[in-house]
């Protein structure tokens, strides 16, 4: 059952982000081309099912807010394109293919990622059945997450860590905001979008930081 839920939910999600991206004229093509060869590129799409599972469990019609669930999955693989660069990890694979700096190099790969992560809080503006206060909710709790405070200082601890072997506690440290951040924003987006109480709020946060 949790399989062929995955399974629907990657389907959904990716069905979404094929229209997603699209250049508004010829002179940009290359740009966005690198936003979608990345964007593209397949993997678990867990996130965004999150929020989606989060939402319906609320009683929440997901397709509603697809652009706003799907938004944390451009924050995702922009994080993505810039680990791979060669300031960074220094991948030349990621899924496979080619990772986006080896294509279209490595300023066009810095633009691809920074267009993904400005693009994704458009997505959260702009829906159409959102309240004012759920879309400023939503967009507080990604920035957060995706920020210094979360996966962005998660990645410049890990910059900081290479070639020493760190203990347990500074290690939960840099997964909690490298992984764990976005996850609990996944959550906390469909409980957002759910007008969830509380009570609700602080057990399914709970659920999320142990995830």
């Amino acid at each position: 059952m949790v399989k062929d839920y995955l399974k629907a939910g990657k389907a959904w999600v990716e069905t979404y982000l094929k229209t997603v991206i699209a250049s508004p004229n010829a002179e940009y093509a290359k740009l966005y081309e690198a936003m979608n060869y990345s964007l593209l590129m397949g993997g678990k799409r867990i996130r965004p099912i999150l929020t989606k599972a989060v939402l319906e469990s609320l009683g929440g019609d997901a397709d509603k807010y697809q652009d706003m669930i799907c938004a944390i999955e451009l924050i995702h693989t922009y994080s993505l394109i810039h680990d791979d660069l060669p300031a960074m990890d220094n991948d030349d694979y990621r899924r496979g293919n080619l990772t986006n700096h080896k294509v279209f190099g490595d300023g066009m790969a810095v633009l691809a990622g920074d267009g993904l992560l400005t693009h994704a809080f458009s997505q959260l503006c702009t829906n159409p059945n959102a309240t004012a206060e759920q879309k400023l909710a939503c967009v507080t709790s990604l920035s957060l997450a995706a920020g210094p405070a979360g996966m962005v200082g998660g990645q410049a601890f890990d910059l900081e860590s290479e070639g020493r072997h760190i203990p347990l506690k500074e290690l939960q440290v840099l997964h909690r905001g490298k992984t764990g951040a976005l996850f609990l924003a996944a959550i906390e987006i469909g409980l957002i979008l759910g007008h969830a109480d509380e009570a609700t709020k602080k057990a399914y946060l709970t659920y999320g930081d142990l995830l």
